[in-house]
């Protein structure tokens, strides 16, 4: 049964960069397409970006698009998310997704992580 882990997370002044990593464990993730959720307290979980099982990447979030970048390693089961020029409004959980291939992006159901929290603070 596939397994995600994110990690990465942590506190950070406003301009700063993460870089949050999800490891997968108990199948291979060139099965999924991959994504990078967030839910802000007091909000709905939110799609960031995502990846499918060829690497192509589906239209960022408006709100993150130029300073975040979704990639994946197949070979050592992990995906990323590189996070530059981080905003206050960043904050929130992030999550880690997999979808099975033959859906649209991260459209299908979604296995998850626990999620890593990412604040920015000044």
């Amino acid at each position: 049964q596939l397994q995600l882990v994110e990690s990465g997370g942590g506190s950070v002044q406003p301009g700063g960069s993460l870089r949050l990593s999800c490891v997968a464990s108990g199948e291979s993730l060139d099965h999924y397409s991959m994504g990078w959720f967030r839910q802000a307290p007091g909000t709905e979980r939110q799609e960031v970006s995502c990846i499918n099982h060829r690497g192509e990447k589906a239209p960022y979030a408006a709100s993150v698009k130029g300073r975040f970048t979704i990639s994946r390693d197949d070979a050592e089961n992990t995906v990323y998310l590189q996070m530059n020029t981080l905003k206050p409004e960043d904050t929130a959980i992030y999550y880690c997704a997999a979808v099975p291939r033959g859906y649209s992006y991260c459209s299908g159901p979604r296995s998850w992580g626990r999620g890593t929290q990412v604040t920015v603070s000044s």
